[in-house]
């Protein structure tokens, strides 16, 4: 099992790499890695090697949840009679009775729910990577140790990101994985394309760094001048300020991919998380309420001054900006493909268009003044409902809330460090995800999807796993 693990931990460290997973054969490699891992851990299982955790068994309904969704997708790509896609998908049918007609051809006697089958296959694979790598985290992170070091790993990936794509603006060099950028220069893009989804992954990365720096505050109280003073060597020496060194080269990086919700959320859910966390948290130490005040004061005052917050508020205050080839839209348009994503989920509701064919049915809905071609809606909520139907959407909601209500019910009642440190940093990373959300594709993009992933599925760790050590086999 210990192997399985560490290769689990590859896996999180390697997909946000190559263009952040969000290229073909980049994904096809993410998802072979994690059926890979899958099928090794169900060989171990058969073979009385591994076992069912308790956080695994605790999490059967978001288990279910998603299981349920993606037989759904699998569902809008498969065949079915014309008649039934008729009764169910009207518009679906009239788009097949048009290509058929256009074609010359007679008119199919099957189709699919989705209008693009075969990018909802694609879809299909994806998800089963990420269900794979949250039943994973859930079954591998069995003991207190090896939940703090996937957690250390995320941070380091998280700091790698930030440290690679700060280098590249800084320097001026303008490389992405490997290519020199074309798009996206002048800004923090680590080896993603998009700097709103580098944002994303540092959010993510911050989320659970700031938990791991809080279950390591507090700790015995100094009472002489010899124990302030090894205290202090402590704190400035030793492993906690190391770790918010970390925290504030990812907070720079933030800074410096000038995203405005990236930055916005950020702070926003700080502020949420770390409001509700001190009022949930029984007996929080002091030094918890210094370092959450520490990371709004400090970062913003201090690092935000050196590294350009200036420059984010100032894209935040404004209107319009150009368009490039990264999607990066005036915000008019922004809320044009908002109202016409609406229209598109109302039309195609309550089954959806196909996960994954937003790009294919939304050339139907747009005008002329859209600059550039539209990929993604530009808000999770309405792609999601647009593509997946009310089954999809409500499915991940409910995963969602389950994860935060595990997550809060931790915070409440755990005394435990580390799994009280593990729930606020699933708390920042879920209100994170609600807030940016609203206006971005995060969780369309590979390594921001199976990252969030692997993080949920800490919420019923936190939540559930006990302080003493789990028997684990090897």
């Amino acid at each position: 099992m210990t192997g399985l693990f560490y290769s689990l931990l590859v896996l999180l460290v390697w997909v946000p790499l190559p263009f952040a997973s969000n290229r073909q054969w980049a994904w096809a490699l993410m998802v072979l890695f994690a059926c890979l891992l899958g099928t090794a851990w169900l060989i171990g299982y058969l073979l009385g090697r591994f076992q069912v955790t308790e956080c695994f068994r605790r999490a059967r309904w978001a288990i279910g949840l998603g299981v349920v969704a993606w037989l759904y997708v699998g569902l809008q790509a498969l065949p079915l009679p014309a008649a039934w896609v008729q009764t169910t998908s009207p518009h679906a049918f009239e788009i097949y009775q048009s290509a058929a007609a256009a074609t010359g051809n007679p008119e199919p006697l099957e189709m699919t729910l989705s209008v693009d089958a075969h990018a909802t296959v694609s879809f299909f694979l994806k998800m089963l990577a990420y269900g794979i790598v949250f039943c994973l985290t859930l079954l591998l992170v069995d003991t207190s140790k090896r939940l703090e070091t996937l957690i250390k790993v995320l941070v380091f990936s998280g700091t790698l990101q930030a440290v690679y794509g700060s280098l590249m603006v800084l320097s001026g060099l303008e490389y992405g994985f490997f290519i020199k950028k074309f798009v996206g220069q002048g800004w923090a893009t680590g080896t993603f394309i998009n700097r709103n989804h580098l944002a994303g992954y540092l959010n993510i990365c911050i989320a659970v760094g700031i938990g791991l720096m809080i279950a390591k505050l507090g700790g015995e109280a100094s009472h002489t001048w010899r124990q302030r003073l090894r205290s202090l060597a402590r704190l400035l020496l030793g492993e906690k300020a190391r770790l918010r060194i970390y925290l504030i080269i990812m907070v720079i990086a933030l800074v410096l991919t000038r995203s405005r919700m990236g930055n916005t959320a950020f702070f926003a859910s700080t502020l949420v998380v770390g409001t509700v966390g001190l009022l949930l948290m029984r007996n929080a130490p002091r030094s918890t309420m210094v370092f959450l005040a520490s990371v709004i004061a400090l970062d913003l005052l201090i690092v935000g001054t050196w590294f350009g917050v200036d420059q984010v508020a100032q894209r935040i205050q404004q209107t319009e900006i150009t368009t490039n080839a990264e999607n990066v839209l005036p915000t008019e348009d922004r809320d044009e493909i908002a109202q016409r994503s609406f229209a598109l989920a109302k039309d195609y509701f309550p089954v959806g268009a196909g996960a994954g064919s937003f790009y294919t049915v939304f050339d139907g809905y747009a005008n002329d003044k859209m600059i550039g071609f539209v990929e993604y809606a530009h808000n999770d909520y309405l792609q999601i409902l647009a593509e997946m139907g009310i089954v999809g959407a409500t499915c991940g909601g409910l995963i969602v809330l389950l994860a935060a209500y595990q997550a809060l019910s931790a915070l409440r009642r755990r005394n435990h460090p580390m799994m009280r440190g593990t729930a606020f940093g699933v708390c920042l990373a879920i209100c994170w995800l609600l807030i940016h959300s609203t206006v971005d594709f995060n969780m369309q993009i590979p390594a921001n999807a199976m990252t969030m992933s692997a993080v949920l599925a800490l919420a019923w760790i936190a939540s559930g796993l006990r302080s003493r050590h789990a028997h684990h086999k090897h």
